[in-house]
């Protein structure tokens, strides 16, 4: 994987959304980038990719880009192409990301199945850093106690050693695009970085924000089957 920047801030946090169990991390990540100042600093890069790229509203959506925000010095990593098989290579991707911009932190979002007696809209926490621990535990968010983490999230808890990761997971009752789960964990990141950000747009524009997520990912998995065919095509 190449890491290609054209901006490198220095100190930020590092906010990434990688498409998981209710493509929360993606829907959050994809809400900041359009509701915050964003501009796009980069991409990342990986051979094994299929040869395919989105277009939405007339616009190029990079399957992993990279935003930055200066006013909360934040750096969004937004993906909409899932990692799959290539958790460790991401999350070492990552890594190098948060050495190379000196970053003071690495937030991650993802969303977690819910059990049978919860009403799926309660709010986590897992943090290596004691600092964001306290902070976390001020604002009101419960820490996850027990827990099974997979995919580059997991990944991630496991190869980046140098930089701090805090992970804010929510509740979702279904695998498809969950905007509520999405807007919880808006809404408690916006609690612990102190954005003042107004969160219920994403709940008023669930459905757009669903749809344009469900299409560019079937799209995508789609082309990957495509390409997977036309391999053992070649091969066979």
């Amino acid at each position: 994987m190449e890491i290609k920047l054209w901006k490198k801030p220095k100190n930020c946090a590092i906010i990434e959304g990688f498409p998981g169990f209710g493509l929360v991390g993606t829907i959050a990540s994809e809400f900041l980038i359009e509701h915050l100042k964003t501009e796009q600093i980069g991409k990342i890069l990986f051979n094994d990719m299929p040869a395919m790229v989105a277009i939405h509203d007339n616009k190029l959506v990079e399957p992993l880009g990279v935003f930055y925000n200066a006013k909360y010095n934040l750096v969004i990593l937004h993906a909409i192409t899932a990692a799959t098989h290539y958790e460790w290579e991401m999350a070492e991707t990552v890594a190098k990301l948060a050495l190379q911009l000196e970053a003071k932190e690495i937030v991650s979002l993802e969303g977690v199945g819910s059990g049978e007696d919860s009403e799926g809209d309660r709010i986590f926490y897992y943090s290596n850093n004691e600092k964001s621990t306290k902070l976390f535990e001020k604002i009101g968010i419960e820490a996850l106690k027990e827990g099974i983490i997979i995919g580059v999230t997991g990944a991630v808890l496991l190869r980046v050693e140098k930089t701090p990761i805090s992970c804010i997971f929510a509740e979702t009752h279904s695998n498809l695009p969950d905007s509520k789960a999405a807007a919880k964990i808006v809404e408690a990141l916006d609690k612990y970085i102190g954005m003042d950000l107004d969160y219920k747009p994403l709940l008023e524009q669930a459905e757009k924000f669903e749809q344009k997520l469900k299409t560019i990912m079937q799209k995508s998995q789609e082309a990957q089957e495509i390409s997977d065919k036309k391999k053992l095509s070649y091969f066979g």
